[in-house]
């Protein structure tokens, strides 16, 4: 059986670890062209790339996937199964009505929730309990496929989304092991989603990032940590931005307006919020400066009790 691994980032390449551990014959091994990246935006291979290159899996790198030559190189390669694992491109029908054991992917949600690009951090942003990874078959419509397999996970009331990538990149690459010989055998499931429970989990942007403190200390809590690493959360305090690396609601109430910093200790920086909550700040990073706790910020620096 051959199969053909389409996928990019390091989430993508422990997936593909694991097929080629498990000694699948892997055909060839899609990902997307090198990018510029860093000051000297010198070009740099995708996860999946450098893995590719040092265990010597045929490598393409297309710009555009609805063209005759990529369809004929797929073609040609002649692959029984597609797997995709958060390659960055929709595949047009033509591909995925090429292999006959059809094109997989495997998605970090509980699908139909969470469709999209994004479906770890927004599952965080809207403080979910639960999350997990589903394998599905794959679909013209966005990871709208019939599902095959599943696997939850619970939050952590204080996990990050880059913590929780770390925890379904593993999950999702031991799914699809498990997975993959019901699909080669024709055995698999094949679950309808159901449209109705169906959310979107749209890309993050920088327009997420401002804190409005007349939100509740939950709500930016998992604000913080649904951000984290990239775009952050940051707010303004004495006229200087800064990123907000980890925040926990404080055990007590305030009246003062929020936005105000209520006061600065060893704990960390302590700032009102909507309904007399309060939130604990305790590690950030000054615009141009380190990450570090906010109580060591707070040695160096003075920032006043007012409002930001």
């Amino acid at each position: 059986m051959k199969l053909l691994f389409m996928g990019t980032p390091i989430f993508s390449k422990t997936s593909l670890e694991h097929l080629w551990l498990e000694g699948y014959q892997i055909c060839g091994v899609f990902t997307r062209p090198d990018k510029p990246q860093n000051r000297g935006m010198k070009l740099t291979r995708s996860p999946v790339k450098e893995f590719a290159v040092s265990h010597d899996l045929p490598v393409f790198t297309p710009s555009i996937l609805l063209d005759a030559k990529t369809i004929q190189t797929i073609a040609a390669l002649k692959p029984d199964l597609i797997v995709v694992v958060a390659y960055g491109k929709i595949l047009p029908a033509e591909i995925l009505n090429l292999p006959p054991c059809g094109c997989i992917n495997v998605h970090a949600s509980l699908l139909p929730k969470y469709r999209g690009a994004a479906p770890i951090q927004w599952a965080i942003l809207n403080g979910e309990a639960e999350t997990g990874v589903t394998i599905m078959r794959m679909a013209p419509e966005l990871d709208a496929g019939d599902m095959i397999s599943t696997a939850s996970t619970p939050i952590g009331p204080d996990e990050t989304s880059e913590e929780l990538h770390d925890r379904l990149m593993t999950m999702g690459a031991s799914l699809l092991s498990e997975t993959i010989p019901s699909i080669l055998d024709g055995s698999a499931a094949r679950i309808p989603q159901d449209i109705e429970k169906a959310t979107y989990a749209p890309m993050l942007d920088r327009s997420l990032s401002p804190m409005d403190f007349s939100r509740g200390a939950l709500a930016l809590h998992n604000q913080v940590r649904g951000l984290l690493p990239w775009p952050s959360a940051t707010a303004v305090f004495g006229g200087r931005r800064f990123k907000i690396l980890r925040a926990v609601p404080a055990l007590e109430r305030t009246g003062q307006r929020p936005g105000t910093i209520i006061r600065g200790d060893d704990h960390g920086l302590f700032v009102a919020c909507g309904n007399g909550e309060v939130l604990l700040i305790t590690r950030l990073q000054a615009e141009g400066g380190k990450k570090m706790n906010a109580s060591d910020y707070l040695r160096g620096h003075k920032l006043e009790l007012s409002q930001q």
